[in-house]
């Protein structure tokens, strides 16, 4: 009897890593980076199996450019942007789990979250909510956000 135990726990072992070899393989088959760029050092996002990584994102105008102090049109834009980014990648706005906002002045967080509350599907995602120094070109808010698959 006990030869077969340990038989059983030797065929069990080999096959539970098998599956995991094989979910393994599957999931790095998946993984890609979206919207890289040659020659910029990140992508704006990257998908890792069934979790999607969105980079800091921050709200340019129609020409590109962060402009003005207006934290709700920054805060519009940067949310849409990574809507786009999020279902661009094949994912959903209500996949998203987890937020993290940057911010150069706590003042503007009660009309950030205010833009944050319309656009954010319920229930909302985790997040957290940092002030900054500062932030690349005039933004006053950049968005990062993590976004999984069920």
């Amino acid at each position: 009897m006990k030869n077969h135990t340990v038989a059983f726990a030797k065929r069990s072992l080999f096959l539970a890593a098998l599956i995991a070899l094989c979910a393994s393989a599957s999931a790095s088959a998946q993984n890609k980076a979206i919207g890289f760029k040659q020659g910029m050092p990140f992508s704006n996002a990257y998908v890792a199996g069934n979790t999607l990584y969105v980079a800091g994102q921050q709200g340019p105008d129609e020409n590109g450019k962060v402009t003005g102090t207006d934290i709700t049109l920054q805060t519009t834009n940067t949310l849409n942007i990574i809507k786009k980014i999020v279902e661009d990648a094949g994912f959903k706005v209500t996949d998203i789990v987890n937020v993290t906002v940057y911010v150069t002045d706590l003042a503007d967080v009660p009309a950030m979250n205010a833009v944050y509350k319309k656009l954010m599907p319920d229930p909302k995602p985790a997040r957290a909510t940092v002030k900054v120094a500062g932030l690349i070109g005039d933004a006053k808010i950049e968005i990062s956000a993590i976004a999984v698959k069920q």
